[in-house]
């Protein structure tokens, strides 16, 4: 067989980039492809998040999520400086609003000193000091986050790993035989044939695979998160966040300065009637059947319908989003808060309902699946990059 490539990856997100990235540094002369079915990179989950340089302290003391995000943020901060890309290591303050989050709040101080991330507790004097206008009854201060901007990462990643990145290509059908490679083809009718094939799909991961012959034993089950903009910059100086819920794998509604000095409120987590739907409007046929076809989908709904209930009520209520953003921010109004673009969460989830909370990678012959990358894979992308280079620089060895 003649190869266009060694290694074929499909999915110009971040992580997809960061894998072409280490790639070609880890062995030079590696020939990669990056197919990208959109007109241009990062026009998914990359490019509709906060922007924020995740620290690490949320994730469970050795998980992938922990060692990357700690390692990938000092990583993404250098990155940035390296190429003039626009970032701020700001820190940020989470916040307990009621007495019931403070045994949760302590219990992240500890997670963060076991993750080796620098802590600092706060009394509700010293939360004024750092941000006047939040209200808490206790706090603590993360130094090591930041922001950037990733849109600018990915398109510095695409033009510095050297590979041959098309976009428009959307991939419809694999050919996979071990013995022999992989073999592609696009909606066009393109046919690009690689040594060995990298699934960084993000929102269609799991049909990547499925396409290449392999069961994931998940599905992607897709969270919209509804962002405002604050149209009182002034009331935020930096980054604000809830104490979050251990329980469901969401944040919850934050306040966050950006780059340009803009600051976002939100998101949200409702459940998305399409993969790549940023409003109710879009609803796709074939993207609700495969979530509502799938049996971990209900086992959710049976566990945490009031949750949920709670964030649909809030995307169509204002004023319900607004009374949730005043636990932090009471002087805000429904006047202060613009819509701004929304985001869709890949979530991984396995059969028995359980929403998959780590980063998880997979192998199958001359294949490595990247199938559940969500927050903080954008601050982790360059760990993450390594790790599936490694596997399929292994891959192609065998």
């Amino acid at each position: 067989m003649t190869y266009d490539c060694d290694v074929l990856v499909i999915g110009g997100g971040i992580v997809g980039l960061s894998t072409a990235y280490a790639l070609t540094r880890a062995r030079p002369g590696t020939r990669v492809t990056v197919l990208e079915k959109e007109s241009g990179p990062a026009r998914h989950q990359t490019g509709r998040n906060s922007g924020v340089i995740h620290s690490g302290i949320y994730y469970k003391p050795g998980s992938l999520k922990a060692r990357y995000a700690v390692r990938g943020a000092a990583e993404m901060v250098k990155f940035c400086a390296e190429y003039g890309i626009a970032h701020s290591v700001t820190g940020k303050l989470i916040v307990a609003t009621d007495r019931a989050e403070l045994p949760r709040l302590h219990a992240l101080v500890q997670r963060g000193r076991e993750n080796g991330i620098p802590v600092r507790e706060l009394g509700p004097a010293q939360i004024s000091e750092f941000e006047p206008e939040i209200s808490g009854l206790a706090g603590i201060h993360v130094g090591t986050t930041g922001v950037c901007d990733f849109k600018a990462v990915a398109a510095q990643l695409a033009l510095g790993s050297g590979a041959d990145v098309r976009y428009g290509a959307e991939v419809v059908r694999i050919d996979r035989r071990p013995e022999r490679g992989v073999a592609v083809r696009t909606a066009a009718g393109e046919i690009i044939r690689g040594r060995v094939l990298v699934n960084c799909a993000g929102l269609q991961c799991d049909r990547v695979a499925r396409l290449s012959g392999d069961d994931p034993g998940m599905r992607i089950v897709p969270f919209r998160g509804e962002y405002y903009d604050l149209v009182r910059p002034g009331l935020v100086r930096g980054l604000v966040y809830p104490v979050p819920d251990p329980a469901f794998p969401f944040l919850g509604v934050h306040l966050t300065r950006g780059v340009d000095g803009s600051v976002h409120v939100g998101p949200n987590a409702v459940p998305a009637p399409a993969r790549e739907g940023y409003d109710w409007s879009v609803v796709r046929p074939r993207d609700l059947a495969d979530t509502l076809a799938w049996p971990g989908t209900w086992r959710i709904a049976r566990r945490h319908w009031k949750y949920g209930a709670g964030e649909v009520h809030r995307s169509l209520s204002k004023s319900a989003f607004t009374e949730a953003v005043r636990r932090l921010l009471p002087r805000v109004t429904e006047d202060d808060l613009h819509p701004a673009a929304s985001g869709v969460r890949a979530q991984a989830v396995l059969r028995d309902g359980t929403l998959v909370d780590d980063f998880l990678i997979r192998e199958a012959p001359r294949t490595v699946h990247v199938l559940n990358a969500p927050s903080p894979a954008a601050t982790a992308s360059l760990p993450i990059g390594r790790e599936v280079a490694r596997r399929a620089l292994a891959s192609l060895e065998g």
